[in-house]
């Protein structure tokens, strides 16, 4: 079985390991509902996009509801 010939060292180990972090996902703010939303995308809670009523199933679950 092969085995390493020198110890790697912690600045290679860590250069190697720099992609590996988590990023947060970029919000913003719904310019109907003021609820936080993925960028251009429709809204989950309001079912707006851009001014304009695109979601229809937000509806649906709120005709239910009364």
């Amino acid at each position: 079985m092969a085995v390493p010939k020198r110890k790697t060292s912690k600045s290679r180990r860590n250069k190697r390991r720099t992609h590996h972090a988590l990023n947060a996902p970029t919000l913003v703010e719904c310019s109907n509902c003021e609820a936080m939303i993925r960028p251009h995308n429709a809204c989950h809670k309001c079912g707006y996009y851009q001014g304009e009523k695109v979601d229809h199933t937000v509806e649906q679950e709120t005709s239910r509801r009364s």
